[in-house]
């Protein structure tokens, strides 16, 4: 009888802690709703981001519920966060608290062998091999075949043409990324791979209902369309390798190719070479173009901000034989440009927001957070707090004057701290280059009014036409 009770016991007792623990953690959720199963506040999200009111929404939400709120987004339950702390909380936390795992939409999309969804040693091997190609060092060697690209652009769409800003900003760069990440020359290949593209980044933020009519469903079409072509551009890199009619630099694919384990294999797997060069086409493709439109808007409006960097980008052209290509010593006389273009990242962020995953029960603000939950953190929310940075509306490069000045943890356009986005780089560099290009070439007005839709991108009235001048 004894042992029958012991047994009992040792049985009820774990169970009982379970149930402890359980109600705990249930009891310290933060205050908010879930929605409707799957669909949750996603499409009241979207449909805000559409009218430009995503800011005013979360602020409700903030003065409903407070600083820390749950909510289900994209088919998962979800913590929003904001403020510094938020952001150095998402930002510093290793992979074994918090998982830079994305929306299910975007996962399916991108893959699961996307540097987003890799464990710890995976994260960073798979970093480390982004960063041979995208770290300053290497990026060097690419100026004159960026500044390339833009010349050609330039000439062939905006001399004497009608220009619609945006999407001939993402044909710029969409054809640079086939350029320097693939080595893919223009022609019908990458026409048919410039559409799959853009079908597939459709979908990413999206309720993950994959049926016939979706965009979900149209989004992940494409993206095995796409995976299909990357898998057949990695197999000729290779057979040109082994032929010695490449180089180990000559663009993103032979890096990844060429770099070898200890064993003397390739260090990234086939699926991890798709997957990744994947998540640097979305990242290179409309950050910068969002950002370059966005700039030509700011600058028709702020007279005084163009006049400064228009004497800045003369006086860097004034500098070099005519012809002559840009290079890295150019792009570093180009200081006031870009901080021009970090107060245009910081009034109108390409990436509203993120997400990311716990790893395992965490807690933030005195609330948990539990496993599995996704983690919504979001950039306005500091870029535009006036404790932050005062009167937040108003655009003021000297912001960036001296980059101490500005508290870490609050100008998150493109991360901070250890997950600093990788592509920060590539894409100042493609920034600067068109800038100078356009700023000394054209002048424009705009022909459209000032406002703006996120889908989930900033897109600006029309895209953003505008009339040109050659510049005399």
């Amino acid at each position: 009888m004894n042992t029958l009770f012991a047994v009992f016991l040792f049985l009820l007792v774990p169970l009982f802690l379970l149930h402890r623990r359980r109600k705990m953690s249930s009891g310290r959720l933060p205050p908010g709703s879930l929605g409707l199963p799957l669909i949750g506040q996603s499409l009241v999200l979207l449909r805000a981001m559409r009218k430009n009111t995503a800011e005013k929404w979360l602020e409700q939400r903030i003065k409903k519920y407070g600083p820390v709120s749950k909510l289900s987004l994209f088919g998962k339950p979800t913590v929003f966060i904001h403020g510094q702390a938020a952001n150095k909380f998402v930002f510093t936390k290793d992979g074994s608290t918090i998982s830079s795992q994305q929306t299910e939409s975007i996962k399916r999309i991108l893959g699961e062998r996307s540097i987003f969804e890799l464990s710890i040693e995976d994260h960073k091997r798979v970093r480390s091999a982004l960063m041979l190609f995208l770290k300053p060092e290497s990026l060097k060697q690419y100026v004159g075949k960026m500044d390339e690209e833009i010349r050609k652009h330039l000439e062939m769409h905006w001399h004497g043409k009608q220009v619609t800003v945006l999407p001939l900003m993402k044909n710029l760069t969409f054809n640079i990324i086939c350029s320097l990440l693939f080595g893919l020359e223009r022609g019908t290949r990458r026409e048919k791979f410039v559409e799959c593209f853009q079908t597939m980044i459709e979908g990413m933020w999206s309720v993950p209902i994959n049926l016939p009519f979706t965009r979900y469903n149209r989004s992940l079409k494409a993206s095995k369309r796409v995976q299909n072509m990357l898998k057949e551009l990695i197999h000729e890199k290779r057979i040109q390798l082994e032929q010695k009619k490449a180089s180990p630099q000559q663009d993103l694919i032979t890096c990844f190719l060429s770099i070898r384990n200890e064993e003397g294999e390739e260090e990234l797997t086939e699926l991890e070479m798709v997957h990744n060069v994947m998540v640097v086409m979305v990242a290179g493709h409309d950050t910068s173009s969002v950002l370059i439109t966005f700039l030509l808007r700011l600058l028709a409006n702020e007279p005084v901000v163009y006049e400064a960097l228009l004497q800045e980008q003369e006086e860097v052209a004034r500098s070099k034989p005519a012809g002559e290509f840009l290079t890295w010593e150019d792009l570093a006389k180009m200081k006031y440009t870009w901080r021009v273009a970090q107060e245009t990242l910081r009034i109108t962020p390409p990436v509203f927001g993120g997400f990311r995953t716990a790893i395992k029960d965490i807690e933030f603000g005195g609330f948990n957070i539990p496993k599995g939950w996704q983690i919504f953190w979001v950039a306005p929310m500091t870029h535009m707090d006036d404790s932050i940075f005062p009167e937040p509306a108003k655009f003021d490069p000297s912001r960036f004057d001296k980059q101490a000045s500005v508290p870490p943890y609050c100008f998150v356009a493109f991360g901070g701290g250890p997950r600093i986005c990788p592509g920060y780089e590539f894409a100042r560099i493609e920034t600067l280059i068109a800038m100078h290009h356009i700023i000394t070439q054209f002048t424009w007005k705009l022909c459209a009014d000032n406002h703006f839709s996120r889908a989930p991108m900033p897109v600006p009235t029309g895209g953003l036409p505008i009339e040109i001048k050659p510049r005399t």
